[in-house]
């Protein structure tokens, strides 16, 4: 299986599973996360997203073989393919939830598109990281729709066109990372930010990135008309009453409490 899959407690956990060729991804394993990501989409239970890479690495990027096939493409079939890739990466950045990635060991190339499209990411202290492509002879292309609003062109020339490997604490300051850990504290530093994601409204947490997404993108006043409306209609839903009631009453929401009396 080129994933692992296991759904508790409002959390899915979604691990890259091919550590004999470092999580590299072939044509396989981009349709196994794209169609996983697709579903979670549907699933109004799930709160939260993790992605892990099970063995030494996080995600080595592209699968050797995979790119000798498509090297003998024709220009149709290249873009399709490439086609395929982006809507990898869609998938992941349009999930309703917040999407938290944990990176350890290497991370190369499209590995970093996985890691930009993520919501939240850190890093565990030791990891290298690579936008490697140019050392191969292509260009750090299709995850640049999503790797460029994170680190923005002026990290982007010198990594992109050095190809040079870089640490975690690079990746911090560079905005491709948010925070960083050692790799034997990385799996509690996420349960910590699962938690606190659970801790907040379920229904707020999904508006919220849905209006950062929409948002970003808007001229400042129809950004201003948005957000304001946005405002109004979810003040007037039952988990806005429920937060406000519980503020007032110092206690924790409905929705919080749930979260604490999970296993």
């Amino acid at each position: 299986m080129s994933i692992l899959f296991e759904k508790k407690a409002g959390v899915a956990r979604v691990t890259l599973n091919r550590p004999e060729v470092r999580n590299a991804f072939d044509e396989a394993a981009i349709a196994a996360v794209t169609d996983c990501f697709l579903s979670l989409a549907k699933d109004k239970g799930i709160r939260a997203t993790v992605i892990r890479g099970k063995g030494p690495d996080f995600c080595a990027g592209a699968d050797i073989g995979w790119m000798r096939r498509a090297a003998d493409y024709k220009p149709a079939e290249s873009k399709k393919d490439s086609g395929r890739l982006v809507g990898m990466y869609r998938a992941i950045d349009a999930c309703p939830v917040p999407v938290i990635v944990g990176v350890h060991g290497g991370c190369f190339g499209g590995g970093l598109g996985i890691v930009a499209s993520s919501d939240i990411a850190v890093a565990a202290s030791g990891a290298r990281l690579a936008f490697s492509e140019c050392r191969l002879g292509i260009v750090p292309a299709i995850i640049s729709s999503f790797v460029l609003p994170k680190i923005g062109s002026g990290q982007a020339r010198r990594y992109y066109l050095t190809a040079e490997a870089f640490g975690a604490e690079a990746a911090l300051r560079m905005g491709l990372v948010h925070e960083v850990a050692p790799e034997s504290e990385l799996d509690a530093r996420i349960e910590m930010i699962v938690q606190s994601i659970l801790k907040a409204g379920p229904l707020a947490v999904r508006e919220a990135k849905a209006m950062i997404r929409k948002a970003s993108a808007m001229p400042f006043e129809k950004r201003v008309r948005y957000t304001v409306e946005t405002l109004a209609r979810i003040r007037a839903t039952a988990e806005a009453k429920e937060g406000l009631s519980a503020f007032l009453e110092k206690r924790p929401p409905a929705w919080a409490q749930a979260a604490d009396e999970r296993p």
